[in-house]
């Protein structure tokens, strides 16, 4: 069993005040035996309308912010999981990634958000540039495999079911899920029908405040809500346990039983290249 939480707050544009609230966050969920921490999307910098304030944001994933978590993540001997602005090779766009920082402070998976957010009135598309069709990066803690996604991949099933293939047991899914028209319902629906139909956990911290929904939450293997948090920045626990996962899939081997695949074509790997 792993216990893991997921971390909730609303970034803002000040970095410090950004990584105090981590610490905090950190702190809190390390007092409750925690041995993985789920931050949001963007968790590095945010301001409520994407603009050039996200491009000047930006650092490299060896620069001062992620330095700074992984200092944290060696000090309370735990697993984080963030959101950064993180620099490309043009001044016009950033990547918006996902890093793992393990306990003894080194990354342990990398990940840049494919399905970029050009919907609801949106286009973060103008600012970011998605990330390479690649192989999806997993690590593992104690006996659980974790994979990787942020936010907007959510409504693509295919994403998850590709983490599953590489031998996730759990999603792991900072998010900006954007408040809008039946959003926090839709945020629900998705985190659970992601859960049951790949028989994994998912464990999903989104972002609170004016910038996101909250409503962060771990899901179990059969789409039990096994911990959530409401609309303020907090933090909640819950264990995964790979024998839950076991079990389950004893009763729905619907992985087994599929007869589809998840293959990128070669146009589609150049498209988001």
């Amino acid at each position: 069993m792993v216990t893991s939480a997921i971390a909730q707050f609303a970034p803002g544009a000040d970095k410090s005040v950004n990584l105090a609230v981590m610490r905090r966050l950190a702190a809190e969920a390390r007092q409750q035996d925690a041995e993985v921490v789920v931050f949001p999307e963007y968790s590095m910098f945010t301001v409520p309308v994407m603009d050039e304030r996200f491009l000047a944001s930006a650092e490299s994933i060896d620069g001062p912010f992620v330095t700074a978590i992984k200092g944290l993540a060696q000090e309370h001997a735990v697993t984080i999981v963030f959101g950064i602005n993180e620099v490309t090779d043009t001044a016009s766009h950033i990547h918006n990634t996902l890093l793992a920082v393990g306990s003894q402070g080194a990354v342990l998976a990398t990940y840049r958000k494919l399905h970029l957010y050009d919907a609801f009135g949106h286009r973060e598309s103008s600012l970011v540039r998605p990330g390479a069709i690649e192989h999806p990066e997993t690590f593992t803690v104690g006996d659980v495999a974790f994979g990787l996604q942020t936010c907007y991949d959510l409504r693509f099933p295919e994403v998850t079911r590709r983490l599953v293939d590489a031998g996730a047991d759990a999603v792991l899914m900072p998010a900006e899920w954007v408040p809008g028209p039946l959003k926090e319902d839709h945020w629900r629906t998705l985190l659970r029908a992601r859960a049951i139909e790949n028989t994994v956990y998912v464990v999903a911290a989104d972002q609170c405040g004016i910038a996101g929904a909250g409503n962060s939450m771990i899901v179990d293997p059969m789409g039990v809500v096994v911990a959530a948090l409401g609309e303020e920045d907090g933090c909640a626990v819950a264990r995964l346990d790979a024998a839950r996962i076991a079990r389950v899939r004893q009763v729905n081997p619907a992985l087994t039983l599929r007869r589809f695949g998840i293959v990128a074509s070669s146009a589609m790997v150049a498209q988001n290249s």
